[in-house]
């Protein structure tokens, strides 16, 4: 006698759907989780209002931002210490010494020039491209915003190539000069953030951070 084997089709499809549904969620999380934790969150990244880029370097494994352009000029007058109050905005340290405390998570300090304080912060990326900062004071009143990343192009922030005021009969070695110096870019490298507030001994400049 031949065997015949019965699949009820109205408890086999509920089944099948189901697996198939917790199967695709499963690969979409685990691709944002790896996306997530393969991105770095050094580079430059607008704020929420846009009024500013924050340049995030890694100094030793401890990550510090300054600013590298602002929409309008200032100067840091709320600053707690009187002799810190004309220093400029631009290029001023606010994301202070931070450091991984698990993954794709940095913690530490956030300086707010707006009203010279100084609030506990961590950071987080939501994607490759968003960045998650979050302050504190006193461990509670937090809040947050988005910062997006900035995507710079060879020749954003670069001087525009000069005509030369002569036939090419001027020396050979004037040109590359010229050319090297227009090419010289206007936000500070990974390394000039790291000088701007990391000593030699790599201790963090206190005066210029608070």
């Amino acid at each position: 006698m031949p065997i015949r084997t019965h699949f009820d089709s109205g408890k086999l499809c509920p089944i099948l759907t189901a697996t198939l549904f917790c199967t695709v969620m499963s690969n979409v999380s685990l691709a944002q989780s790896t996306a997530t934790s393969s991105a770095d969150p050094t580079g430059e990244w607008l704020v929420a209002n846009r009024v500013a880029r924050i340049k995030i370097a890694d100094c030793g494994g401890h990550l510090w931002g300054v600013v590298a352009w602002e929409a309008q000029p200032g100067v840091d007058k709320k600053n707690p210490d009187p002799n810190l109050r004309d220093r400029p905005t631009l290029g001023m340290p606010v994301l202070l010494d931070m450091t991984p405390t698990k993954s794709n998570k940095w913690e530490g300090q956030v300086y707010n020039s707006q009203n010279g304080h100084t609030y506990s912060a961590s950071i987080s990326l939501s994607d490759a491209n968003t960045l998650r900062i979050q302050g504190c004071v006193f461990g509670f009143l937090c809040g947050g915003e988005n910062w997006t990343r900035v995507e710079t192009s060879a020749t954003v922030g670069r001087a525009p190539a000069q005509t030369p005021a002569k036939p090419p009969s001027a020396p050979a070695k004037t040109a590359p000069a010229k050319k090297t110096a227009a090419a010289q870019p206007a936000t500070p490298a990974s390394d000039d953030v790291c000088s701007r507030v990391l000593g030699a001994s790599g201790l963090s400049h206190e005066r210029g951070l608070k």
